[in-house]
């Protein structure tokens, strides 16, 4: 009787916290405000899955960011590309973002394919995000005459461990990371016009706490993130609200099971029910040196 007395008020307790800390992350922490931003992901659906608390929060209406999604692949794998690219268009909608023009889906599986065991070069990454974001990029070099100059402000990706570990994801980091490093190229005393953060790995039983990672979350920014730049904050967290204004982890499941229809099969209504990265997600500035 005492243990059914305890889960039940830990039923109660613990979500009454998460919404209650949810609304102070929400208002008084550090966030991306008029800002150009584009989020890199390697498949449809890793913007739902992995990016969902990310993307609601920086599409509010009062931040005034302009966020879009770049995608490198079809996610072609089982022969669904033409699928999943309309998919991500309408989970894309779901998610905030202005126009469906904001979504963009490369379909090259000779550089970039579909595959678990494949990993993409860094630098033809790096060639197509300067195609993208910096095209006077090589015009430009050598020089430190004129300030570098981009398209965006801010790059959000995977960190070097992607997460589930997967190779399209990590190589998105390498890709990115050589990308901003070659704007600061020949530009001494210039700083980079384009902000890099990364989504943050954690273990695998942190993966699936759902709402319990918020302590560990917390303490890690807490602990490791710059605060002294509100300009370009050296960590950001963004957790989804149960309901209401601002995001909320309702909108973050319709962007899968409503958009991503294709792609739920049984497993996946484990990872919507017990991610963290479905309820929130923690982000790093990336300290990137100029391409040598």
């Amino acid at each position: 009787m005492d243990l059914l007395l305890v889960i039940g008020s830990l039923l109660v307790i613990l979500p009454g916290l998460y919404i209650y800390t949810a609304s102070v992350v929400q208002t008084r922490f550090p966030t991306l405000r008029n800002k150009r931003i584009c989020l890199l992901i390697a498949h449809p659906d890793d913007e739902a899955m992995f990016f969902a608390p990310t993307v609601l929060a920086l599409t509010r209406p009062e931040t005034g960011n302009h966020v879009k999604i770049l995608c490198l692949s079809s996610g072609n794998a089982s022969g669904l590309g033409e699928t999943r690219k309309k998919e991500l268009v309408k989970s894309g909608m779901i998610l905030g973002l202005r126009k469906e023009d904001d979504v963009f889906v490369i379909d090259n599986p000779a550089d970039f394919p579909d595959s678990m065991t494949t990993t993409w070069e860094p630098q033809k990454i790096a060639a197509l995000l300067s195609s993208a974001f910096a095209p006077h990029l090589a015009k430009s070099k050598g020089s430190d005459a004129v300030a570098p100059t981009a398209t965006i402000d801010v790059l959000i990706t995977f960190d070097s461990s992607g997460v589930s570990s997967h190779p399209n994801h990590i190589s998105l980091y390498h890709g990115a990371r050589a990308f901003v490093g070659s704007l600061a190229h020949g530009k001494a005393g210039w700083a980079n016009p384009v902000d890099l953060y990364t989504l943050t790995s954690v273990s695998f039983l942190r993966k699936y706490a759902s709402i319990l990672d918020i302590v560990s979350t917390l303490t890690s920014w807490a602990i490791g993130a710059d605060k002294k730049d509100k300009k370009h904050p050296g960590g950001l967290v963004f957790l989804n609200g149960v309901g209401g204004a601002g995001g909320n982890l309702g909108t973050a499941w319709n962007a899968m099971t409503k958009a991503h229809k294709s792609q739920m099969v049984w497993f996946r209504w484990g990872w919507i029910t017990f991610s963290r990265y479905m309820v929130m997600n923690d982000l790093r500035l990336e300290n990137v040196k100029s391409q040598s």
